[in-house]
């Protein structure tokens, strides 16, 4: 029965492998001749693509980080050297004592 079961499976998958297959043409073979409808739908629509093209205007350089810098150019940082405080002597706390 297993067996049976398992050779079901492996045709129910094989099937639409094996359609794929059939369907892509294969290395060498010449594309099929157009017909002169579909040959004047390619131009159509390549003239409406041009078309659409020159629709679009044009758009200066963008600056994606122009709202995050500011105009001016940053100046010098003055650089300060502060002295650290005196670290305070560590006193235990806590109720026993060693």
């Amino acid at each position: 029965m297993r067996v049976l079961c398992a050779a079901a499976m492996i045709a129910l998958l094989a099937g639409p492998a094996y359609a794929q297959q059939k369907s892509m043409p294969k290395y060498g073979d010449t594309p099929a001749e157009k017909t002169p409808s579909e040959i004047e739908q390619d131009r159509a629509s390549e003239r409406a693509y041009k078309r659409s093209l020159g629709n679009i205007p044009d758009q200066g350089p963008t600056d994606p980080w122009g709202s995050s810098r500011s105009v001016d150019t940053p100046k010098a940082a003055t650089k300060t050297v502060a002295k650290p405080a005196p670290a305070k002597p560590r006193t235990k706390t806590g109720a026993t004592a060693n």
